[in-house]
C-alpha cells in the first residue's frame, strides 16, 4: 500500500506531512513509558522484522498480492506509541533506500500505515482483551482480528486521503470499492502473520509482549518462611488446650515451646520472578528476519499488491511520478550489478534488515535515554 509520488496533490500531502510529524512527535513522547531496558532493543528489531516481512508478498486474488502493513503486529509487541515509530523507521527506510514509496508522499504513507493501522489494531485488541478471559489464547486471538481489521481501516483512510488530494480524475466510489474489497483479502493475510508471531513470542516469553502484560502473568507465589515472626495467634495455637498431670518423664523433658511456635507461623512472602535476559528472542528474530529477507523473499509473489491493482486498474497510475531515489544501487530491493536476482534480491535484503535494525535499535536506545535522565533528574 505505499504510495507513490504523484498520486496526492502537493497541498494535502503537505497536510499529511504535517500529521505524520505530529505523531510521530506525540510518539516519541509516549514510547518513553513504554520502553526499557529491555523492550528497547526489541523495538529495533520488530521494526527490522516488519521490513523483512512486508517482502514476502503473497497472493491474494488473481493477478494481486498483499504484504504485512505491521501496524498491529507493532503496536502489540512493543506498544502502539512505539509502533508508530516502527513502522515509520521501516517506511522511511524503504523510501530512501529502496524507491519504494513516494518521497513526496511519505507523510501519506506514515498517516496511513503506521499512524491509522496501529490506532486501529491497538483499540480493538485492548477492547477484546478487556472483555474475554485473561489467557494467553486472549492474546492470539484479539491479534488476530486487531489485525484482520487494520488492513481495511487503511484502505478506507486513503481513501479518504485521495477524496481530498486524489490526482486522478475517478469515481470516489469506485475507488472505495475496489480498495476496501481487496484490503479485506489482504488483511486475513496479514491478521494470520500477527496472530502467529505474537502466539510464538507469547508461548516463550510473555512478558516480552506489550500487549499481554496483565493478561498473561502468573499469579502471585506466596512461600512460608521459617524464619519469619510468629503470626498473631500462633503461640496459643501451640500450646496444649489443657494442663496434664505431671508425671516423671514430663518432669525431665526440655521446654518445647519455641519449637512448635516457630513451626507453626505462616507468615506469606512475596517471591519476585527473577529478570530473565531476552538475549535469546532477540537473536531468534534476527535470525527470522534475515532468513525472510534474504531466501523467502525471493518467492515472494511477483503480481501488484491491492494498492498498486486499483491504481492500475482505475487509471490513478497514470499521475505516478519517477521515485527521486530510483537510482539508488538499492532501488526495487536488488543491488546494482549483481545481474543473479537471487543473489542481489536476498543481499538487499539483508542490507535493508540490518540498516533498519540499526536505524530503530538507535532510536529507541535515545528515547529510553532520554527516559532515564529524566526519571534520574526528577530524583
Amino acid at each position: 500500500m505505499h504510495v507513490p509520488d504523484g498520486f496526492i496533490d502537493a497541498p494535502v500531502s503537505v497536510a499529511a506531512g504535517v500529521v505524520a510529524a505530529g505523531a510521530v512527535a506525540v510518539s516519541l513522547r509516549g514510547a518513553r513509558r513504554e520502553l526499557d531496558e529491555r523492550t528497547a532493543p526489541l523495538a529495533g528489531l520488530v521494526a527490522a522484522f516488519i521490513f523483512a516481512v512486508q517482502m514476502l508478498n503473497f497472493p491474494v486474488a488473481a493477478g494481486t498480492s498483499g504484504h504485512l502493513l505491521g501496524g498491529a503486529l507493532a503496536a502489540i509487541l512493543v506498544g502502539p506509541y512505539t509502533g508508530v515509530l516502527c513502522v515509520s523507521v521501516v517506511l522511511l527506510m524503504q523510501g530512501v533506500l529502496f524507491a519504494d514509496g513516494g518521497l513526496t508522499a511519505l507523510g501519506v504513507n506514515i498517516t496511513d500505515m503506521a499512524v491509522v493501522t496501529t490506532v486501529v489494531a491497538y483499540a480493538i485488541f485492548r477492547t477484546i482483551v478487556k472483555l474475554a478471559p485473561h489467557r494467553r489464547r486472549t492474546v492470539t486471538v484479539a491479534s488476530f482480528v486487531a489485525a484482520l481489521i487494520s488492513v481495511p481501516a487503511a484502505a478506507i483512510a486513503f481513501t479518504a486521503i485521495y477524496a481530498l488530494g486524489g490526482t486522478a480524475d475517478v469515481s470516489i466510489g469506485k475507488v472505495f470499492t475496489a480498495m476496501v474489497g481487496v484490503h479485506v483479502l489482504i488483511g486475513i493475510g496479514e491478521a494470520a502473520i500477527t496472530a502467529l508471531t505474537v502466539g510464538a513470542v507469547v508461548a516463550v516469553r510473555p512478558d516480552l509482549v506489550y500487549g499481554a502484560r496483565g493478561v498473561t502473568a502468573r499469579p502471585l507465589e506466596i512461600r512460608d518462611s521459617p524464619l519469619a515472626p510468629a503470626a498473631p495467634g500462633a503461640v496459643a495455637r501451640a500450646e496444649a488446650p489443657a494442663a496434664e498431670p505431671a508425671t516423671a518423664e514430663s518432669t525431665t523433658a526440655e521446654p518445647t515451646t519455641a519449637e512448635p511456635t516457630m513451626a507453626t507461623s505462616r507468615t506469606p512472602e512475596p517471591v519476585a520472578a527473577p529478570r530473565r535476559s531476552a538475549r535469546h528472542v532477540w537473536w531468534a528474530g534476527l535470525a527470522a528476519a534475515l532468513l525472510c529477507a534474504g531466501v523467502v523473499s525471493f518467492y515472494a509473489s511477483a503480481s501488484p499488491d491491492g494498492l498498486e491493482k486499483v491504481a492500475h486498474d482505475k487509471g490513478i497510475d497514470q499521475k505516478a511520478e519517477d521515485h527521486a531515489a530510483k537510482d539508488s544501487p538499492l532501488a526495487d530491493y536488488g543491488v546494482k550489478d549483481i545481474s543473479d536476482a537471487r543473489i542481489s534480491g536476498g543481499l538487499a535484503g539483508v542490507i535493508g534488515v540490518g540498516a533498519t535494525l540499526a536505524v530503530g535499535s538507535g532510536v529507541f536506545i535515545v528515547v529510553r535515554r532520554r527516559r532515564a535522565t529524566a526519571e534520574s533528574g526528577r530524583v
